[in-house]
């Protein structure tokens, strides 16, 4: 089978499409013929050697997939034939065939391609996790996205509208602004202008961004609002003077929803019914960007690297899906 292999850690370019065996899935696992598979940050860091999750190389990328299983163990309540929306934790995903764990796994929803589905479980899932269990996102609410446009961003759209919030998106241009507004914000604001002010006090601020951002971010919280911190695409870690904190009551959250998940496997399932309530509803409808070949996942990547993806970056392992 064709795999994006991880050759040695200096950056996409060093990306190889080679030809490898199949994988084999264990008692707990599934075998997926790989439709789909999603392209996110960590898997540009991992191509650099900067993500917390250090694997030598050579290993196959990729995290998120969509597909159709092949097999599956008895008792599985996913079954050969089934599709589905997955995330391989230990790399895999940026294959013909990949191997998940079995709890990692869930069907698609009929209303969504494969091309939504692989940007669907870990990106919807860490919205969900990052607004409903750690900000607390009520309805009524106001949120506020950074990076509205990416395919993180998106589902931040989506499902903070699925939780009954009113939601604000910050963009850099007139094309991301097109995107954030097309999946669901009810106002979008400029980066590079005065966004805390165009806001207004929010209640909750989904932040991949950090960098100097975040300071402006804790400014922008209305009184006993929540800032819940997703990443650092920016580059930097911020830090925080805790007295701001303390005077206005605000509170700075994390939300790491890959270890959360390996200790809490059932909390998936119960997110994958909610997110399946608000693709129901209209709610959640995956945006997917730029699609490329496995060949080209280096371009993909670069894509990333240079803030040109909007939605989700999405790599097809045959024909495109649609």
């Amino acid at each position: 089978m064709r795999a994006v292999r991880v050759i040695e850690l200096t950056g996409p370019k060093a990306l190889e499409v080679v030809e490898i065996e199949e994988p084999a899935a264990g008692s707990d696992e599934l075998l997926v013929d790989v439709r789909a598979a999603g392209v996110s940050f960590p898997e540009l860091l991992q191509t650099r050697g900067q993500y917390q999750l250090k694997i030598e190389p050579p290993y196959t990328l990729g995290g998120e997939l969509a597909g159709v299983v092949r097999a599956a163990p008895a008792g599985s309540e996913i079954a050969p034939g089934d599709r589905v929306t997955a995330f391989a934790p230990f790399g895999g995903a940026f294959a013909e065939v990949a191997v998940v764990p079995r709890w990692m796994a869930f069907r698609l929803p009929d209303a969504l391609s494969f091309e939504q589905g692989a940007g669907y479980l870990m990106n919807y899932h860490t919205a969900h996790f990052a607004l409903a269990r750690r900000a607390a996102l009520r309805a009524g609410e106001t949120l506020l996205v950074h990076g509205a446009a990416g395919g993180t961003g998106t589902a931040a759209i989506q499902v903070g509208k699925g939780l009954g919030a009113r939601v604000v998106g910050v963009v850099s241009s007139d094309e991301k602004e097109r995107v954030a507004r097309a999946a669901g914000a009810d106002e979008v604001v400029r980066s590079e202008g005065d966004w805390r002010t165009a806001a207004g006090p929010v209640d909750v601020i989904f932040d991949p961004v950090g960098g100097a951002r975040f300071d402006e971010s804790v400014r922008a919280l209305a009184p006993e609002g929540r800032l819940v911190v997703i990443g650092f695409t920016e580059g930097t870690i911020p830090s925080v003077a805790v007295n701001r904190l303390l005077f206005r009551n605000i509170s700075v959250i994390g939300a790491g929803w890959g270890h959360f998940a390996f200790e809490h496997p059932e909390y998936l399932a119960e997110v994958a019914a909610d997110l399946e309530r608000m693709v129901a509803a209209g709610h959640v409808d995956p945006v997917v960007g730029r699609r490329y070949p496995l060949e080209r996942a280096a371009d993909a990547l670069a894509d990333l690297d240079g803030r040109r993806g909007l939605g989700k970056i999405v790599l097809y392992t045959g024909e495109e899906s649609g």
